[in-house]
Order: structure tokens, then C-alpha cells, then sequence
């Protein structure tokens, strides 16, 4: 399993242009092979920004790397920046491996990570 994630700083005075944005997109993450969720997350307040986080769950990194290249993800992403900025900067990303997973009935799942292959397909081992 993949989570993706992308932090918004999002201006104080552009939070409803922001959240209205993302609730009147097209996502067509429903479309792609692998994919399992998605969440908008509105999280702490700072000085000069609210953070919010788009948080996607996929069945592997490589059902994620699928969405990024196909034409539904340009599709979703084709009105980006249209109007005037909502944020500080641009959304930062972070993508992670899950490796553990605990149900609400109690079950543990440990999850192997995906391999990851360098340049020239080697893994670090011998």
C-alpha cells in the first residue's frame, strides 16, 4: 500500500476560494486501477497560513505512479493555478510505504515495502 500526500499552505483569507475548488473538481481517481481513498485534511492554524493535506491511499506505488502519468491525472490537474494563488508556495509532496496496518477489530497486518531499484537496477545487495 501507497500513501500520497501533498501539503498546502493555504492563505488565511483564500480558504473558501481553496476548499471550493477542490469540491467542485472532476478527481477521476475512481477510474484508475489500484486506487483506495481519498481524503482533503484541514489541519493547524499558523501565523500566516492554514495547512491542509490531500492525503490519497493507493494498492502500490506503482498504482500511484500510473495516476501521474495518465490523462485522467492531467485531466484533474488541468485548471490548476487558473485563478489567483490560494497558497504560500507551491504544495509540497511526500509519498510513503505502508508497513503496518491495525483494523478496528484488532487484526495487525505488517506489509512489505516495495522494493525500490536505483539507477542501473541495483538494489544494495549482493
Amino acid at each position: 500500500m501507497f500513501i500520497a500526500m501533498n501539503r498546502f499552505k493555504v492563505l488565511k483569507d483564500s480558504v473558501k476560494e481553496f476548499e471550493n475548488a477542490w469540491f467542485a473538481r472532476e478527481s477521476y481517481l475512481h477510474e484508475l486501477p489500484g486506487f483506495l481513498c481519498f481524503h482533503l485534511l484541514k489541519g493547524p492554524e499558523r501565523e500566516d497560513h492554514i495547512l491542509y493535506l490531500s492525503h490519497t491511499m493507493w494498492r502500490s506505488h506503482a498504482d500511484f505512479e500510473g495516476w501521474t502519468k495518465s490523462e485522467a491525472f492531467r485531466k484533474a490537474h488541468a485548471r490548476a493555478g487558473d485563478s489567483k494563488p490560494t497558497t504560500l508556495g507551491h504544495p509540497e509532496f511526500e509519498g510513503f510505504h505502508v508497513l503496518q496496518e491495525v483494523s478496528s477489530d484488532g487484526t495487525v497486518k505488517r506489509i512489505v515495502a516495495e522494493e525500490h531499484r536505483h539507477a542501473g537496477g541495483s538494489s544494495g545487495h549482493q
